[in-house]
């Protein structure tokens, strides 16, 4: 039995259980937001021919035709379904818009817009599928983009935040898991704002191509019928001028899918870091030095009470990992195609929402993690308080300056695999008199875990200045 569609029977979680958070993405990559995208080509197509001097054919547009065009491009979702019924006759997706718009065409031939109406063949001339479905995606990836850059852009500015709250914040580092030097937590949060932006710039790079050149991309048709155009240049108009994209002046009969793979793996490069991200916000909870605030009424386990769990950073590590498997492989597939075209591109290019879906469910995750997570400084504290090993660099560093005899070793054998206090450390240091001088040996001994951080607070305090610089 068919259930009828509801996010209680739909097969995708972005349509189910997460719809209402991939809400945003529905006007984009539905099939009603390939409709719009594609009834909106043919529409500015008609513009632009209606403007060209050398097709006499095409009557230059009155007032009411180019409201007309205008709703058209604006297409509700009652009229949207118009187009499917018409393409259960025609079994052609792209036919339907042709024949939808001269419906609409007929339907307006009374009210002022008769010239429209007698230079309806005009739709869809010389136009191949591709020529309409390359536009639609390029608009459809481009307004998808658009979705996602203000969640990732809020994503940084958390961040920001989060490094300048707690730039003196000093945290234990851990390399290879083990003690290291010590850093803040803000700087720590710094890394992840900057290595953000620059995946965001890098998303926002790439040029947005269109072609729209006829069936092998030679303008045959074109040029048979009208050869005194110059079709490139024409067909620049519609691709940049009326509908913001690059012109891609060579193609086969599809536009080659280049941009769409990088696209494709800048949001996977984003995303990608978004998994590292979520991967050390778990291990900070797991260690005890960030805390959960407990939402009232939510449940961490159905059998152990106490559980607060870091779900939204683990969600957010899956559905990253979602997208990033459907990118990686969009990627990969997209560029190919036998010869002049084959179909392999067109089922792909129609999973693209769901990747985008994930991509967004994914940095949303996040946020909302870090809405609910406490800096647990005392902890963060207590842990450096217990590594007072870690401050064998600075002293074995310190004595290669004065030109001491294997300082590095000296210090290996006092800390390595031992237990190291503070009360030891001091006595090692007043040790080194005759190797060094009473001022380093003071700055030494006011030496602590969480004083070691380095220049940590002052680049987590001047992260802000260089994300707003990337972004200018």
């Amino acid at each position: 039995m068919a259930l009828p569609l509801s996010s209680l029977t739909a097969v995708s979680p972005v349509d189910g259980r997460y719809g209402s958070k991939a809400a945003p993405l529905r006007a984009v990559f539905s099939e009603y937001g390939l409709i719009k995208y594609r009834v909106r080509v043919e529409c500015e197509w008609m513009r632009v021919m209606a403007a060209c001097d050398q097709l006499p054919e095409v009557l230059p547009l009155n007032e009411k035709e180019d409201a007309l065009l205008t709703a058209l491009c604006n297409i509700p979702v009652e009229s949207a379904q118009r187009v499917k019924d018409i393409e259960a006759t025609t079994n052609h997706d792209v036919k339907a818009i042709e024949y939808f718009i001269k419906e609409e065409f007929a339907k307006k031939e009374k009210e002022g817009c008769e010239r429209l109406h007698k230079c309806r063949e005009y739709v869809h001339f010389s136009c191949t599928s591709e020529d309409i479905n390359n536009l639609s995606y390029a608009l459809m990836v481009k307004d998808g983009v658009a979705c996602l850059i203000p969640a990732m852009t809020k994503l940084v500015d958390t961040l920001v935040n989060l490094a300048k709250e707690h730039a003196k914040t000093p945290l234990l580092s851990r390399t290879h898991g083990q003690a290291a030097s010590p850093t803040t937590f803000g700087k720590e949060m710094a890394n992840f704002a900057y290595r953000f932006q620059n995946a965001i710039a890098d998303i926002q790079r790439v040029k947005f191509m269109g072609k729209f050149n006829g069936a092998v991309g030679n303008f045959n048709a074109h040029l048979a019928a009208y050869p005194e155009i110059d079709w490139p240049a024409l067909a620049s108009k519609l691709v940049q001028g009326r509908l913001g994209l690059v012109y891609q002046p060579y193609s086969t009969q599809i536009e080659q899918h280049d941009y769409v793979a990088e696209i494709c793996d800048a949001l996977a490069r984003f995303l990608t870091i978004l998994i590292d991200f979520d991967v050390d916000m778990w291990l900070y909870i797991s260690r005890d030095l960030l805390k959960l605030r407990p939402v009232e009424g939510e449940i961490g386990s159905s059998t152990m009470p106490h559980k607060v769990n870091p779900i939204d950073f683990e969600n957010s590590e899956g559905n990253a990992g979602v997208a990033n498997a459907l990118l990686k492989f969009f990627s990969g597939k997209l560029p190919i195609s036998r010869l002049q075209r084959d179909l392999t591109d067109s089922t792909v290019l129609r999973n693209q929402g769901t990747a985008f879906g994930h991509a967004l469910l994914a940095v949303e995750s996040s946020l909302k993690g870090l809405s609910k997570i406490a800096v647990n400084e005392a902890a963060m504290l207590q842990e450096l308080d217990r590594n007072w090993a870690v401050l064998a660099e600075p002293v074995q560093t310190v004595l290669r300056r004065a030109g001491a005899a294997n300082p590095y070793e000296t210090l290996k054998a006092l800390t390595r695999g031992r237990e190291v206090d503070q009360s030891k450390m001091a006595e090692f240091v007043k040790s080194l008199e005759g190797q060094l001088g009473p001022k380093e040996i003071q700055r030494l001994l006011e030496l602590s875990p969480a004083s070691y951080t380095g220049i940590a607070t002052q680049l987590a305090l001047e992260v802000e200045g260089v994300i707003a610089k990337i972004r200018s």
